[in-house]
């Protein structure tokens, strides 16, 4: 009984197993895809974030922000009403 079950199965295995694969690495495709333009997007919005080029970021990881601390080097910094751009690194 099973040997025919496998004799009958048998000419539709291949197509179906063919449709799998391609299906499978399409889906791991679309998925590697979207998380690259995902990333990208992100270090794009990541980017904007103007704290390392103002005067009141300390660049120290106790106090990264002597106005804002709690928005420093986060989305929020972006539209930040305190920025001062730095007019001579050297003094700071």
């Amino acid at each position: 009984m099973l040997y025919y079950l496998v004799n009958a199965i048998g000419p539709f295995l291949v197509p179906i197993c063919f449709v799998c694969a391609w299906s499978l690495i399409i889906l791991v495709g679309w998925s590697m895809w979207t998380a690259a333009r995902d990333s990208v997007n992100t270090a794009k919005q990541m980017h904007q974030i103007p704290c390392s080029g103002c005067q009141y970021f300390t660049d120290d990881y106790r106090l990264k922000c002597t106005v804002n601390p709690s928005m420093a080097n986060t989305e929020e910094a972006i539209e930040c009403m305190d920025y001062q751009p730095k007019t001579n690194p050297m003094l700071y």
